[in-house]
């Protein structure tokens, strides 16, 4: 059974993005980024790959599945299939065509990973989010492999957004430290 991965940025009180969406007070450190490009160029998008020459097979998903808020970011620059190295998901109940062949609308994000988890195969399922899809998937991922930089953000988006209260364990898998202070940990469902 293929796995769901949540796979975020977040600072060191918990927000993943500012109050107006702002991701780019993350400061990133060179051991980080060589780390990141080789072990996790899967989420790269495909059009920052190519301008960093990242040619690399992926790793660890075949799938991505993201928020309408989250692809309209790459649709406002133009970009209709950001993550064209993977089979791609938008969830949504307002959009109701998708602007690309290759990404697909789904409103309901919960059924689309129940199916894609019973596909066979090695590639995982990447949860790019935002924090509502995260809290509306919350019960069906596996893993989450978490960037905490070493930053207060003050206010923002939590990781999840809309979750009811229902503790759930993970076991620690791999954790590491890069010079700038980000740490990267991954962890699996009990």
């Amino acid at each position: 059974m293929r796995k769901l991965t949540y796979y975020i940025a977040v600072s060191i009180d918990g927000f993943i993005e500012g109050p107006n969406h702002e991701t780019d007070f993350y400061p990133l450190g060179e051991d980080f980024v060589a780390y990141m490009t080789s072990e996790y160029a899967d989420c790269i998008p495909t059009h920052v790959r190519e301008q960093f020459g990242i040619d690399a097979p992926n790793k660890h998903f075949d799938t991505v599945i993201q928020g309408r808020t989250s692809y309209e970011i790459a649709l406002r620059e133009g970009i209709t299939s950001p993550y064209a190295h993977m089979r791609q998901y938008v969830a949504s109940t307002t959009m109701s065509e998708s602007p690309d062949p290759a990404v697909e609308v789904v409103a309901d994000p919960v059924a689309t990973v129940r199916e894609l988890k019973r596909e066979d195969g090695d590639l995982g399922i990447y949860l790019i989010g935002g924090a509502k899809l995260a809290g509306v998937l919350i019960d069906e991922i596996d893993e989450l492999v978490v960037k905490r930089y070493p930053v207060l953000a003050g206010s923002g988006t939590p990781m999840f957004v809309g979750a009811t209260f229902n503790p759930a364990e993970f076991t620690l898998t791999d954790h590491r430290l890069f010079d700038n202070g980000t740490a990267v940990a991954a962890y699996r469902r009990k």
